[in-house]
């Protein structure tokens, strides 16, 4: 016997606030999406490092660091994108 979806049930029996189905995403929600990927992130120890004993130098110093590893990933971003659009202009010719 065929296991009904629940959403699909409430949807049929108008029990939804968005009537269409066919827009909202029912895939499930992946955990990895709530949690960090992994307990070694170094973006989550970045978060959680308290900043208490650093002093005001060592507090600038971390900002210039940040802010050009900034920068390298908005570069990063900037060729993936360029990438992208040259490759479609290729297959649109």
């Amino acid at each position: 016997m065929k296991k009904n979806n629940p959403v699909r049930e409430a949807f049929r029996f108008g029990l939804l606030i968005d009537k269409q189905l066919e827009t909202a995403d029912l895939s499930p929600m992946d955990a990895d999406d709530l949690f960090p990927k992994s307990v070694n992130d170094p973006l989550v120890a970045l978060q959680r490092q308290d900043l208490d004993p650093l002093s005001v130098e060592e507090l600038k110093a971390r900002i210039v660091s940040l802010e050009t590893e900034i920068a390298r990933a908005k570069t990063k971003i900037e060729k993936a994108v360029n990438h992208r659009a040259s490759a479609e202009g290729l297959f649109k010719q």
